[in-house]
């Protein structure tokens, strides 16, 4: 077992500390994960996001899905995120943050336009989009 699968362990533990997990998240954002290691790590962060762990957890996570806004489902899930208002605000925020690091794609352009109407976050919407030159 290497040591990035060895972190996926720790951070998918739900017996484990939240602190230690959240350091986890913070390590693996911060370091580079080999390339074929990427999609093992989003899909472990991913399933913290849905299995509503500590709220200090679940927004790290958001923030560290940014750094692999390329692994496929990412941008679906941050947007799933951001778009439910019955999460806390600063989760959705750190969630259309990491969307905004993600870049124009087309996925993530398509999530911004949903967030339009959006109370919180469509003024923000609008302008990213703007920044990005599309209308």
């Amino acid at each position: 077992m290497d040591e990035v699968e060895r972190l996926i362990d720790v951070l998918t533990d739900p017996e484990e500390l939240a602190e230690v997990r959240i350091h986890v998240v913070k390590r693996l954002r911060d370091g580079r994960v080999a390339a074929e290691n990427r999609t093992p790590v989003a899909q472990a962060m991913m399933n913290i996001l849905a299995d509503h762990s500590s709220a200090e957890l679940r927004l790290q996570t958001a923030l560290a899905l940014a750094e692999f806004g390329n692994v496929d489902g990412v941008p679906r899930r941050l947007g799933e995120l951001a778009l439910e208002v019955r999460e806390p605000l600063d989760l959705r925020y750190s969630a259309f943050t990491s969307l905004e690091r993600a870049g124009p794609t087309s996925e993530c352009v398509a999530i911004l336009r949903q967030l339009i109407p959006d109370e919180s976050f469509g003024p923000a919407a609008r302008s990213l989009l703007s920044a990005w030159r599309i209308e």
